[in-house]
């Protein structure tokens, strides 16, 4: 599903969240974790065309499931959720079957959290992730080491060679080994992905603010517009070209 460029997007280290005006896809499937909310009237979710719609206010979908949407017409907020991650992981436990239907009183309750005067903000949007989804998943202390690597990533994310594994390392002060044990245990994720997924969240925001695939790309640390394809359609779904010619047409 690609979002209208008026939209909002709210980055967060394991989840994308994402706002606008809806629209409906075909069957298709993903590697992330999807939640997608109907912030103005309902929805309809299926697995495949063989099944027939199911209306809903919001569906949780596991990862790699085939699905397909129809929110036309209609104001939602999807979340592209890292599987790997512990919010993943809860969402995928949660999940009785490839789409399950979020009950009527915890969407109301979730738009409730969310929106402010029928907007969404970015500050509600961090709120509801860190209680409604993630507030019950017990976070452990994060290593001192890898403290200091989360602001390096932070402030060097569109350096490549500032992300290596060996300058990552020097930075925390462990061994190359040791920092990967440490980051996973801390953060629920495993390194690579997790820099993966910020590139991803990164690209994603320069083609909502019009840039082109090579250009997204290369400020976001990927090789080329085709690695960042390849990336984009396995893990949301859709294309670098998509989101760009959708963020075109929202300006003409």
């Amino acid at each position: 599903m690609l979002i209208a460029p008026n939209s909002g997007a709210f980055p967060w280290p394991t989840a994308m969240i994402v706002w606008g005006a809806g629209d409906a896809t075909s069957e298709h499937r993903h590697h992330s974790i999807q939640l997608v909310l109907a912030l103005t009237d309902g929805l309809r979710v299926r697995r495949g065309e063989d099944e027939s719609w199911r209306d809903c206010d919001a569906a949780l979908v596991r990862a790699n499931a085939p699905h397909a949407v129809d929110a036309r017409g209609v104001t939602v907020l999807i979340g592209f959720v890292e599987p790997e991650s512990r919010l993943g992981a809860a969402l995928a436990e949660r999940a009785g079957a490839d789409i399950t239907l979020i009950p009527r009183d915890e969407a109301t309750r979730w738009r409730d959290a969310i929106c402010a005067a029928g907007v969404p903000s970015d500050a509600q949007i961090k709120k509801w992730l860190e209680t409604d989804l993630r507030g019950y998943i017990p976070q452990p202390t994060l290593h001192p080491g890898v403290r200091r690597v989360l602001r390096h990533i932070r402030d060097h994310l569109q350096e490549p060679d500032a992300l290596s594994l060996n300058a990552l390392a020097a930075v925390a002060d462990l061994s190359a080994s040791r920092l990967m044990h440490a980051f996973t245990d801390s953060m629920g994720i495993a390194l690579r992905p997790y820099l993966l997924w910020l590139r991803l969240q990164l690209a994603c925001g320069e083609l909502t603010r019009g840039a082109g695939a090579t250009e997204a790309a290369l400020q976001a640390g990927f090789a080329d517009a085709a690695h960042l394809s390849r990336t984009c359609r396995r893990m949301l779904g859709t294309t670098p070209t998509a989101i760009a010619a959708s963020h075109a047409r929202g300006n003409t």
